[in-house]
């Protein structure tokens, strides 16, 4: 399945993300969000030494954590540890 056939199909399991997702890539343009292969999400986070890779099976899941993870009600990137 290619990338884009990959994402339309993950995206529609999930419609009631799409807004969230939108909303959190306005805010961490930043932070790489896309199809991690066999059904999976996938974020790459960028860090002052590497970066921080998250793969969950769902969107809500992974955007659970990528808000854990950025403390999104402080709006920016702490850096923390996946």
């Amino acid at each position: 399945m290619s990338g884009l056939y990959g994402r339309l199909r993950l995206v529609t399991d999930e419609p009631d993300q799409v807004a969230r997702l939108i909303r959190f890539r306005a805010a961490h343009p930043d932070v790489i969000l896309g199809d991690g292969g066999f059904g999976t999400w996938q974020a790459r986070i960028p860090a002052q030494r590497g970066e921080t890779v998250i793969t969950r099976h769902t969107l809500r899941e992974l955007l659970d954590k990528l808000t854990e993870l950025t403390g999104e009600h402080r709006g920016q990137l702490d850096g923390g540890q996946g």
